[in-house]
């Protein structure tokens, strides 16, 4: 009798769909259910596979995902939404299991888990450990800016920039979101509990896959609300703390300045983990993420949600 998990991907056309199935595609302790690709726009179809599914990804824009949901009439379907439909909604676990062990218990233990935005688990990954730490700094406006390659735009992106034809200014990276009301804000302040919404400048770049995310802090800005923090040493030991356990989440034993002169944003491609520099002096200093924008920051981290969800070791199918 096969007892795998059955297991579907509702777009898995899309960029991130395609690259939870090529992680999924091998394994052979899950059953990954496939439409028919004349009937992949079916509501029919696609009503019958998710309720067919025990576990169930949604790789949709925000409308498309709210209505898959709805077509599960299934109470046993549990649900991975890597858009941005539910990632405020206080009935949906947010899919970050390294940020504390109720958020993981409610992952493993939920039906409903929004997987993070990419522009998001850096900066969250950087700011949830110091205003845990450091409670005061929930008033604090902080500043960040995140560069990514291009496939964090999606199809349409993409084949902007790999048209051989393309307009030359993209080979220079690009500043958007300049209204400051990217989607990903809005989860990056409620998750991190912090009382004033945060100034946000992605940048999008001439490359494919890799994000850094930085935060710029001010040592004052600590020294005020915690006199016990002094140094780089005192902030390097908060993420210890927090991540020092994770095989996901990566501190870097040596972040000796001398010996890294520079961050390149795609050094993580093609990886599922997360590292975190920390560099500057004991009056100012940068707080850098750094990642795949389709690993942890979409397709990884939703097959580590997974694994969690449907009791398999984490890392299982990741490329740590």
């Amino acid at each position: 009798m096969n007892n795998r998990p059955k297991v579907y991907i509702d777009g898995k056309d899309g960029t991130t769909g395609l690259q939870i199935y090529d992680r999924l595609a091998a394994r052979d302790d899950i059953d990954l259910l496939l439409i028919d690709e004349s009937k992949r726009k079916n509501p029919d179809e696609r009503k019958k596979l998710l309720n067919a599914a025990d576990l169930a990804f949604l790789c949709l824009p925000d409308a498309a995902a709210i209505e898959a949901v709805n077509l599960v009439e299934n109470p046993a379907v549990k649900i991975i939404d890597c858009s941005t439909a539910h990632r405020t909604s206080p009935d949906w676990a947010y899919g970050f299991p390294e940020l504390s062990k109720a958020r993981k218990n409610a992952i493993q233990n939920g039906k409903r888990v929004a997987n993070p935005g990419c522009h998001a688990t850096g900066f969250i990954s950087i700011i949830y450990p110091l205003v845990h730490a450091i409670p005061e700094l929930r008033g604090e406006i902080f500043s960040c800016f995140s560069l990514t390659g291009y496939s964090g735009g999606g199809k349409k992106m993409i084949a902007e920039y790999e048209n051989p034809a393309r307009d030359v200014i993209l080979n220079s990276p690009a500043l958007y979101g300049l209204g400051q009301n990217h989607k990903h804000i809005p989860e990056m302040k409620k998750v991190c509990g912090l009382d004033k919404t945060p100034l946000f400048t992605p940048i999008v770049d001439d490359y494919y896959k890799g994000m850094a995310t930085t935060v710029s802090v001010h040592m004052d800005m600590i020294k005020n609300k915690n006199n016990n923090i002094n140094n780089l040493d005192d902030i390097r030991d908060i993420y210890i703390k927090s991540y020092g356990e994770s095989k996901i989440i990566l501190i870097p034993d040596n972040q000796d300045k001398d010996l890294i002169q520079r961050l390149y944003a795609g050094s993580m491609a093609g990886k599922d983990t997360l590292k975190i520099f920390i560099f500057g002096n004991d009056e100012r200093f940068t707080i850098t993420a750094l990642f795949d924008n389709l690993g942890k920051g979409a397709s990884g981290a939703a097959v580590q949600n997974m694994n969690l969800m449907l009791g398999f070791e984490e890392t299982k199918g990741l490329n740590l």
